[in-house]
């Protein structure tokens, strides 16, 4: 039998279930049925991309043990203390750069929508300063990722928290000037959540994934040095 490159539709009743009863005493004798109907899933197709991108992202890492999310939440400092996430998710980083560190590939399936993407989603402070000045002296480069017609029809434009103002050392009028007033380099393709259970749903995957790769190589750049 093939691996699995989509989700059940029972996939889906399970997250919803789990929204519903998000309860210790509902979810452990229910484990089994999630791994079988989302966790084994999620390892196939990360198995699957482990492959696949090699071909447009080599620098980037897929396997089950870097890239799955555990379904548990960290509630020490919310106050939500719901035990489970209600979606399941993976993030591909750099190889060298580590899970929380650098730009990286991220996809999650919830029961409200598909979230297919990557970028850089919490810099601290020396992180940031080294992308604004990776972006000021590479402008040009950047421009002609988020300007291409294939990226804008995938994803759309860079999204973002930002500064109202540039930043301070960078001349206001500096060509990249909108790009630099980004705390968040983000970029997404949300899908309605029924795209899990289609046959389509790898495929889409890989497609959106292919047009966020050279911004992800591009903000991992000053972090990770430049691939001759």
């Amino acid at each position: 039998m093939p691996a699995a490159t989509s989700f059940s539709r029972d996939a889906l009743a399970f997250l919803r279930a789990l929204k519903r009863n998000n309860r210790r005493e509902w979810f452990k004798p229910r484990k089994e049925q999630y791994d079988a109907l989302l966790q084994a899933p999620m390892i196939a197709i990360i198995e699957r991309l482990a492959t696949d991108l090699r071909t447009f992202a080599p620098d980037l890492v897929a396997s089950p043990k870097t890239s799955l999310y555990r379904i548990y939440r960290d509630t020490r400092f919310s106050e939500n203390k719901a035990p489970y996430k209600t979606h399941v998710a993976a993030v591909f980083p750099h190889r060298t750069l580590g899970k929380n560190q650098g730009a990286a590939l991220y996809f999650h399936v919830s029961t409200d929508d598909v979230w297919i993407g990557g970028g850089m989603y919490s810099p601290d402070t020396p992180t940031l300063q080294k992308e604004r000045d990776h972006i000021a002296a590479n402008t040009r480069r950047l421009r002609a990722i988020v300007d291409s017609p294939s990226f804008k029809r995938v994803l759309g434009r860079l999204q973002g928290e930002k500064l109202q103002r540039v930043p301070r050392g960078f001349d206001p009028d500096h060509e990249a000037a909108e790009y630099l007033r980004f705390r968040q380099y983000l970029v997404v393709a949300e899908r309605p959540a029924s795209l899990a259970t289609s046959p389509r749903f790898y495929g889409e995957l890989v497609t959106v994934f292919k047009q966020a790769a050279p911004l992800v190589r591009f903000l991992n750049e000053p972090l990770a040095g430049r691939r001759r």
